[in-house]
């Protein structure tokens, strides 16, 4: 079925193709200028960093439900083994660990490899250069360094909550107050970090209850299509928020529409999975809502997503 008149709409408003070059494959992380960098890191006044992934476990957020999503299954294949067999016990030994997951399993961020529709992803370029080779075009390796000035928009708190209601989703008004609420204004190549409350449910209940909402049915607090072109207005380089799905489930129109038109027309990265209760106690308490954040995502090549270890310095 087509996409809808609404879809179609903001498609034409917020689309970005082209506007970086025609070879382009990084999309809004271009507006991530020397100069923005160099704003961020004079904001950073005591050193205080918050890390701001979940722990890679094989118990993680997936809880099995997103297929092939697996959490980590991580195994030794040395244990105390000296190198030369001859070597007695003081010689050198060591141990050493592999790891099998879903590159999107923990807190990760989307390439722009990850979605398509029409046969077109980001810029215009053919949906079939995803092979099962992976993404010859638009690949997160490309996205070599990620380091700008964070905005947490502290929406469950802006609305006195600890956590959103599912399903629920986020609109422009929603983030004008969250900015209200933080004393922040979004300039062109933050990335904007928006909390949820969601993974509180993670820290108590562990990664089943964080996958199905309350009503064990997979619905989401995210992103509504209003957010869309906030996003674009503001000219944010990068977003990521607490949740599975990212934006709000079950979709207000067009299934995973807010992907689509982040991902595929705008060129805008998107994380997910994103630890936000100790940055929010903490901005919160200092009245302090911007930081200069690292969120450089691991550069597996030709892969549409990558796990990511994020930290907020303020």
């Amino acid at each position: 079925m087509p996409m809808s008149e609404e879809f179609q709409a903001l498609s034409a408003r917020v689309r970005n193709w082209g506007r970086w070059g025609d070879d382009d494959q990084i999309g809004t992380l271009n507006l991530i200028t020397p100069e923005v960098v160099a704003a961020a890191a004079g904001g950073v006044r005591h050193g205080r960093t918050i890390a701001l992934a979940v722990p890679l476990e094989h118990e993680g957020v997936q809880a099995g439900f997103v297929p092939g999503r697996d959490n980590p299954t991580r195994t030794m294949h040395a244990v105390n083994e000296a190198l030369d067999p001859e070597a007695g016990p003081d010689a050198f030994h060591t141990s050493d660990d592999h790891v099998t997951m879903g590159l999107q399993a923990g807190t990760h961020w989307d390439g722009l490899g990850h979605v398509s529709y029409s046969g077109l992803m980001y810029n215009g370029f053919d949906s079939a250069t995803i092979t099962g080779a992976g993404a010859s075009l638009c690949g997160i390796h490309h996205l070599r360094s990620v380091v700008s000035r964070g905005v947490l928009l502290d929406v469950a708190r802006s609305k006195g909550v600890d956590v959103l209601d599912c399903p629920y989703a986020i609109t422009a008004d929603d983030l004008d107050e969250a900015a209200a609420l933080g004393g922040v204004e979004v300039r062109s190549g933050d990335i904007v970090l928006v909390r949820t409350g969601r993974m509180a449910i993670y820290h108590e209940s562990g990664g089943m209850a964080y996958c199905l909402g309350p009503s064990q049915d997979g619905s989401n607090a995210g992103m509504g299509l209003s957010s869309v072109a906030w996003m674009h207005d503001h000219d944010v380089a990068a977003v990521a928020n607490d949740t599975l799905a990212f934006e709000v489930y079950p979709s207000e129109a067009d299934t995973l529409a807010v992907h689509l038109l982040q991902l595929v027309d705008m060129g805008l990265t998107q994380g997910q999975n994103w630890d936000l209760e100790t940055l929010s106690d903490d901005c919160a308490a200092d009245g302090v809502y911007e930081f200069l954040l690292s969120a450089t995502p691991e550069p597996f090549v030709d892969a549409v997503g990558s796990p990511v270890a994020p930290v907020a310095v303020k």
